[in-house]
């Protein structure tokens, strides 16, 4: 176990979290919620000692709180950055279980969070770069290398087009090549996870991207074809 003085939150104390605990268990008011999220995780990449330490029983009290299910989730997203309590992070196993139980039984009743609560449930599953990366598919844009000629190549996936593109500061997207989506049965791994979660819950349009995101793109350079997910993925997936 690590010691208490391991176990801060971004202001350095190790008592004020426990205490937002006891509070945020009897009164699920907001202004208590609102300090326990910034003492716990700042911005898109820092979350603290307390964090971690604070996961089981923000998991127990997801059940009956979006609050505290909102903030376990941004915990696990955050899992793969460089916090250095990997050790605390493997105590939480049981936890991260639980949520990911929770968070399933909670897309599938459709809610307004939907995406939200999806892409926690992405990071459960350690899809960290496709957490923190994944949109709607309204306005989604990748960057990916072309694994034969290193070109620098823009994804679109959204209601402007499904294409792959050199980006032009000046011109906008030129050169733009049609996707070749993947058909569904044909997906495998993590995009068919992915894609089954979403087309489960009537999730048509998640669906229908995730379909494109797992299919091939043309270099609008050399011509050649590749996987975007395959590629993403190797730039972007944490090393754990």
């Amino acid at each position: 176990m690590a010691s208490s003085g391991r176990m801060h939150d971004s202001r350095g104390d190790i008592h004020r979290v426990p205490e937002l605990l006891d509070l945020v268990e009897h009164d699920d008011g907001a202004e208590a919620w609102d300090e326990l999220g910034y003492r716990l995780v700042l911005e898109h990449e820092l979350v603290f000692p307390a964090g971690f330490a604070s996961l089981p029983r923000l998991v127990r009290l997801a059940a009956r709180s979006d609050r505290a299910r909102e903030l376990a989730g941004a915990i696990v997203q955050r899992a793969a950055g460089g916090h250095g309590c990997d050790d605390l992070l493997a105590d939480c196993s049981g936890a991260i279980a639980e949520l990911r139980g929770l968070l399933d039984r909670h897309l599938r009743s459709r809610p307004a969070d939907y995406l939200a609560a999806y892409l926690d449930l992405l990071a459960v599953g350690e899809q960290y770069h496709w957490s923190a990366a994944m949109g709607d598919f309204s306005d989604d844009f990748y960057t990916v290398s072309c694994p034969h000629c290193a070109a620098e190549v823009t994804i679109a996936i959204g209601r402007y087009g499904r294409y792959s593109a050199i980006r032009d500061w000046n011109l906008g997207d030129v050169d733009r090549r049609d996707l070749r989506p993947v058909s569904p049965e044909d997906l495998s791994g993590t995009g068919r996870w992915m894609h089954a979660i979403a087309a489960r819950d009537g999730q048509d349009a998640l669906a229908e991207g995730i379909t494109y995101l797992f299919g091939r793109a043309e270099c609008p350079c050399c011509a050649s074809i590749f996987s975007i997910a395959d590629e993403y993925t190797a730039a972007n997936r944490p090393v754990m």
